[in-house]
């Protein structure tokens, strides 16, 4: 049977995933204060390290979960976000998203071969529309979708990885939200780590000392009334929704950006944004309303071995 809340839980993540579609403005104000996109996005993450080590460090003393025994879903939902942000550096954004949201694949197929869930007609329903969607407002300008470049990997990658985290997240159930958040911002900060080097040439000029004391402020409040409460929000979520809805529901990212960025700025805004929006809203209600939910099971088989 579905969870008690699964309406409000959709809502949720479809709201804080369309929440991410208005992260281009803040972005923004940081490139004009002198924070590249790739300094930008470690500094949040630094931030959201410190801002929640001492919660973490408090309930380990208290003998409360801090969240390491969930480090599965930390690396493969906190790789995945940074492959994500990322992409946007070494590839076009049209690509990216393109690649990305390829997610909705990804995730009915690892519910398919992980969770031995079989899809129903308003699932295949859902997928047609979203990809649709998506492929009207970004992908007639990419053709077909095969990545070239190593931005268009990463971008492919991140989807896979979500996918893989969300399911995960599904197997084992986190009782509370603190302990997913904290493992996945660890291993949001340790990519960040691993990949920069190799990026060295796309994160740009590392900011002086006046630059990012300028921008802390800023990125104190992005962080705190932006990343963190949407982070944990939408990768708790497959644990109460499943990993196929979630896949469908984080597509709205893209209608708020495409939406916003017409409204805010000098990108047009035609019947290709008209229609993929709708379809990708239309994906949304028939997943939510049709589509059966995930009863929750103790037998899965793991995605990542123990």
């Amino acid at each position: 049977m579905r969870h008690p809340h699964f309406i409000l839980i959709s809502f949720a993540v479809f709201f804080a995933a369309g929440i991410w579609g208005l992260y281009w403005l803040p972005q923004r104000l940081l490139l004009e204060a002198g924070m590249t996109g790739g300094w930008g996005t470690v500094a949040q993450y630094v931030i959201s390290l410190a801002v929640l080590s001492p919660i973490a460090l408090w309930r380990f003393l208290n003998g409360k979960q801090v969240g390491f025994q969930h480090w599965a879903c930390g690396l493969l939902l906190g790789s995945g976000a940074i492959f994500y942000a990322n992409s946007f550096l070494v590839t076009d954004i049209i690509r990216a998203l393109v690649f990305f949201y390829l997610a909705p694949i990804w995730a009915t197929l690892v519910e398919v071969l992980f969770l031995k869930r079989i899809p129903n007609w308003p699932r295949a329903v859902s997928i047609v529309l979203a990809l649709g969607g998506v492929w009207i407002v970004v992908g007639l300008d990419v053709g077909v979708p095969l990545p070239v470049n190593l931005g268009d990997w990463f971008g492919l990658v991140a989807g896979l990885l979500i996918a893989a985290g969300a399911a995960r997240t599904e197997i084992e159930q986190p009782q509370g939200i603190f302990p997913l958040l904290f493992i996945v911002i660890v291993f949001c900060f340790l990519s960040s780590v691993c990949q920069y080097p190799l990026l060295a040439d796309s994160v740009g000029t590392m900011p002086t000392i006046d630059v990012a004391m300028s921008s802390l402020p800023l990125l104190v409040g992005i962080t705190l009334l932006f990343v963190l409460p949407t982070t944990a929000i939408l990768f708790w979520s497959p644990s109460r929704i499943g990993t196929g809805v979630f896949g469908i529901l984080i597509l709205s990212e893209l209608v708020v950006g495409v939406i916003s960025a017409a409204l805010l700025t000098d990108e047009p805004f035609g019947w290709r944004e008209v229609v993929g929006a709708t379809m990708i809203l239309l994906a949304g209600i028939v997943e939510v309303a049709l589509s059966r939910s995930p009863e929750l099971r103790s037998d899965y088989p793991s995605i990542v071995k123990e």
